[in-house]
């Protein structure tokens, strides 16, 4: 079982996004009862997740409508919640650094 961390950002971005919070919501209830080893059991059952810098993950939320991003640490089995938005917030961000920036267009 994993441990997220933070569960209080989630509910905090069901609140932000409610369309997309039961999406959300199963969301974390699949991945806490997950026994993922590494990214690779993980990518087999979520076959959209991408694997970004820092141990980043980004999964596709509601068909795509949304992005999660987390960083999984699968040693210590612990999920951070790092960014939740639109897809085309998404677009707009640099996921991969340490601190989330707004692309330079």
């Amino acid at each position: 079982m994993f441990n997220i961390i933070a569960r209080k950002t989630l509910l905090d971005y069901c609140k932000q996004y409610p369309l997309a919070a039961p999406a959300l919501q199963e969301w974390y209830y699949e991945l806490i009862q997950c026994e993922f080893k590494n990214f690779n059991e993980l990518k087999a059952v979520y076959g959209n997740a991408s694997l970004v810098a820092d141990d980043r993950v980004v999964f596709n939320i509601m068909g795509n409508q949304y992005r999660l991003v987390v960083r999984i640490v699968f040693t210590f089995r612990a999920i951070q919640i790092k960014w939740f938005g639109t897809h085309a917030e998404y677009d707009q961000v640099d996921v991969s650094g340490k601190e989330f920036k707004k692309r330079r267009s």
